[in-house]
């Protein structure tokens, strides 16, 4: 949409102008009027403004004036001169200084309507051409920064592309850092990103011909004016909030030494993890740093000594005591890492042993295969120390299940070897050392029935084969299975079976002839 300005000292003049403007078929977004060359200046400032249609002849400041000013200021601004026969000359004037046309007094209608819908057009194309001509560079700039990155990461090439490189940027590849930017975020943490706010101070702080970024994500890569105090960003940054953390590298020269600085600033991203209230990390913060150690073998076995049991506590603070913040900061990264592999192996064998009992419950151990997968050394150890205690759980569950299924397996062998003897709850909870409410519940949890109701069935099953296999009298089969009453005993059966015991005997014995019947016919 296209904004216009109207200067002219007559009101009637800029209320006719703007009368025609709104009848237009165009896409008129402000319109502003002004009654002198002074006050269009001040509009001019203060909005963005595409045409001026002015007079030439105003008091203070005329058209001619209006145009030379707007023009010293670099405001980008369309003119269209409104004049009279007598002010020919002065049309002309304003033609050389940028105009793009003129309408005499009185203005017609279809003349203004014409001259601004050229002028439009030409605008509009104006600023594609500037758009198409941006998006180019951009471009360019994508490309040259994609060939730098590929380079610094390793990939051929040959001497007269880095020569005619270097070329582009001779200041900055004459000394300088590469500066490795990792904004501090947690995990899931909401919120957007402040890449593009980190790389603008960057610039700010640099300059543009002294600063290249060379990667944006997953973490910002640049390469920066050695001269400028490595301090600089850092600050720069922390005045703006952003919370970052910056590693730099030694002072370079020459883009060959490009490969071996991102060599530096990863090893030194990788170590920044050891040492996250630092702001910014140099190359001398780790050369202190002991190359030999021996892992804690021993503190990480004493500790899965205490996987499945009660102590989720003392687990916990053997992860912290393990990966002690001071201990850390003694060694090289490498000790970290391979600090952090032996305790996911020794995850793993635990985890192994319990994978059946699990089921469809599992640990995520691939989620600690990678440090560097994580904001900070911080968040890595929260997930180990879950991990752990999630572990612990399993395996507390797991013995628990394998001692009570020994102990219900003793308890049913019990019973099947004492049913015809006076049994009960009691009895059979004291004989697998089992608190009785406890065995009670877990007798029917893992049974399906109650303790007295499998006994029951366990005695009846032993009575039925009793009646149909034996002569033993119904009172002599009762106390065989453990019943004292021979009320009691037929009672129960007829519950059970739904006939008497005398019945049931005659039932098996019919049944029994009538298969032997069957059996001689056959032969």
């Amino acid at each position: 949409m296209i904004n216009i300005l109207i200067v002219d000292d007559q009101k009637h003049i800029r209320d006719g102008l703007q009368t025609m403007l709104r009848q237009f078929d165009l896409q008129i977004g402000n319109l502003y009027c002004a009654a002198s060359g002074i006050e269009a200046m001040a509009i001019l400032r203060q909005h963005s403004i595409h045409l001026v249609i002015t007079d030439i002849r105003m008091p203070d400041m005329d058209g001619l004036e209006l145009m030379a000013q707007t023009k010293s200021e670099y405001l980008k601004v369309e003119y269209l001169i409104i004049s009279g026969y007598s002010d020919f000359t002065y049309a002309q004037q304003a033609i050389s200084l940028g105009a793009k046309g003129y309408l005499l007094k009185p203005v017609k209608r279809e003349d203004l309507q014409s001259s601004i819908e050229q002028i439009w057009q030409e605008i509009k194309t104006r600023q594609q051409l500037s758009r198409n001509m941006k998006h180019v560079s951009r471009l360019a700039r994508e490309t040259d920064r994609k060939e730098l990155r590929m380079f610094m990461q390793g990939a051929a090439s040959d001497e007269a592309w880095v020569i005619e490189t270097q070329q582009h940027n001779p200041e900055l590849w004459q000394g300088y850092r590469l500066c490795l930017l990792r904004e501090e975020r947690w995990i899931n943490q909401p919120g957007v990103s402040s890449v593009d706010s980190m790389e603008s101070i960057a610039y700010r702080v640099y300059g543009r011909r002294k600063c290249i970024c060379l990667q944006l994500r997953p973490y910002m890569i640049l390469a920066v004016d050695a001269t400028v105090d490595s301090n600089a960003l850092p600050s720069a940054l922390k005045v703006e909030q952003i919370k970052s953390i910056a590693v730099m590298t030694s002072p370079n020269q020459g883009l060959k030494s490009l490969p071996h600085s991102y060599t530096q600033v990863i090893e030194l991203y990788h170590h920044s993890y050891l040492f996250p209230d630092q702001l910014c990390i140099l190359p001398e913060h780790i050369q202190r740093l002991e190359q030999e150690w021996q892992l804690p073998y021993e503190e990480l076995y004493a500790l899965f000594q205490n996987i499945g049991t009660k102590n989720s506590g003392i687990i916990a603070n053997g992860i912290s005591a393990i990966f002690n913040k001071d201990v850390l900061q003694r060694y090289h990264i490498r000790y970290t890492l391979q600090l952090c592999s032996a305790t996911v192996k020794m995850l793993e064998e635990y985890e192994r042993l319990i994978r059946p009992y699990m089921g469809e419950e599992a640990l995520d151990i691939e989620s600690l295969r990678n440090l560097f997968d994580y904001p900070g050394i911080r968040d890595y150890i929260a997930v180990l120390q879950q991990q752990m205690l999630r572990l612990n759980q399993f395996y507390y569950e797991y013995k628990c299940s394998y001692r009570n299924s020994q102990d219900l397996n003793e308890a049913i062998r019990y019973i099947h070897e004492s049913y015809h003897k006076p049994l009960d709850l009691a009895m059979v909870s004291n004989h697998v050392s089992l608190n009785y409410a406890y065995f009670s519940n877990l007798f029917k949890k893992n049974i399906g029935k109650g303790f007295a109701e499998y006994l029951r069935d366990v005695r009846m099953e032993k009575a039925r084969r009793l009646l149909a296999e034996t002569d033993h009298k119904i009172v002599e089969v009762a106390a065989m299975v453990g019943y004292e009453s021979y009320k009691s005993f037929t009672r129960t059966f007829r519950e059970v079976m739904h006939v008497q015991p005398t019945e049931y005997r005659q039932q098996m014995r019919q049944k029994a002839e009538r298969e032997g019947k069957y059996q001689d016919t056959r032969l």
